[in-house]
């Protein structure tokens, strides 16, 4: 009886369902601290350690330092505390909001939430530098130390702060909160730069050709190829025959017939069009436009497109050309 119904394939079932899932598998689901995640949660305690360390003296308490200096906390010391811990305050703050209120404050100008903060540490982080890298230069010239501790201490708080921010991608399990970030529109001060259109010049007008200059020796002469009064011929065929000798001893005065007519379609006109529409240029960018209040100049018939020139000198292509009065 036991063997007919014996339990242990569901045993067995049931342990593979509560298994931990494989290791291609782990990065769907995050665990953390509450509603933050780790990387989150290292980074508020990076900044809380900091915060509390602000407020104690950047100077010490020595022989001669306390004569030259008040003593006081980088917030008493003008605005040096703006970037030392103001901004990375206002980072933290937004990483905060933004787990409580995620339709709240997502980006500041072009910068999203976590961009500001690396931004925010990294500015924090130089600042820092440069107070430590004065004290360490003056205390080997002159031996006089009088950066404290809380200097030192700030600025390795900030490059820890930089390595939770910047270097995050790249740093397990930090990593994992960028592996699946929704995937949302660039601000428009974020996304790739526009192409720069040359402007179009207008052409120059030719110089006119120069008349022939006069003879000195009076008028030219008759040229040799010139056509003589010819005498009525009772064929045709005898015509045809003197003009197809001609054509031949005097190939380039028959060449010069067509380029005396230019082609319709080369020919400017005006054109209204029914509707406002845009005029683009090459990369399908608008120009400017033309409508129904202004006839518009168009210097080119292309079948599909018309290519317009403004009053100002720019030139565009006119894609839609439906219903379009010519002039």
């Amino acid at each position: 009886m036991s063997d007919e119904y014996d339990t242990t394939p569901f045993a067995d079932h049931t342990s593979q369902e509560t298994a931990a899932p494989p290791a291609d598998q782990r990065g769907s689901v995050q665990y953390g601290v509450g509603p933050f995640t780790i990387r989150e949660v290292s980074l508020l305690g990076v900044w809380l350690l900091a915060f509390i360390v602000s407020f104690f003296s950047i100077w010490v308490d020595g022989p001669g330092s306390s004569a030259l200096l008040d003593l006081g906390s980088v917030w008493s010391s003008g605005i040096d505390w703006v970037l030392t811990i103001g901004v990375p305050t206002v980072a933290v703050f937004l990483i905060v909001l933004r787990r409580f209120s995620p339709d709240g404050i997502r980006r500041v100008g072009s910068l999203a939430v976590d961009q500001f903060a690396s931004v925010a540490f990294s500015v924090s982080a130089v600042v820092w530098l440069g107070v430590l890298w004065t004290n360490v230069a003056r205390g080997i010239q002159t031996g006089l130390w009088l950066s404290s501790w809380v200097v030192w201490l700030e600025f390795f708080l900030m490059v820890a702060g930089v390595f939770l921010t910047v270097l995050a991608p790249f740093i397990r399990p930090f990593d994992e909160d960028f592996l699946r970030e929704e995937q949302v529109l660039a601000h428009r001060n974020a996304r790739p730069v526009r192409p720069v259109t040359p402007r179009p010049t207008t052409p120059r007008p030719r110089p006119a050709a120069a008349a022939p200059e006069a003879s000195p020796y009076g008028e030219a002469p008759e040229p040799a190829y010139a056509p003589r009064a010819a005498e009525p011929v009772g064929e045709q065929v005898g015509v045809e025959a003197a003009s197809d000798d001609a054509t031949a001893a005097f190939p380039f005065a028959v060449e010069e017939e067509p380029a005396a007519a230019a082609p319709a379609a080369s020919q400017a006109f005006w054109a209204l069009s029914p509707v406002e529409r845009d005029v683009v240029d090459e990369n399908g960018f608008p120009v400017f436009t033309v409508g129904p209040t202004a006839w518009a100049l168009v210097i080119e018939d292309r079948g599909d497109r018309f290519v317009i020139r403004h009053e100002d000198g720019r030139v565009g292509y006119l894609t839609d050309v439906s219903g379009v009065t010519r002039g």
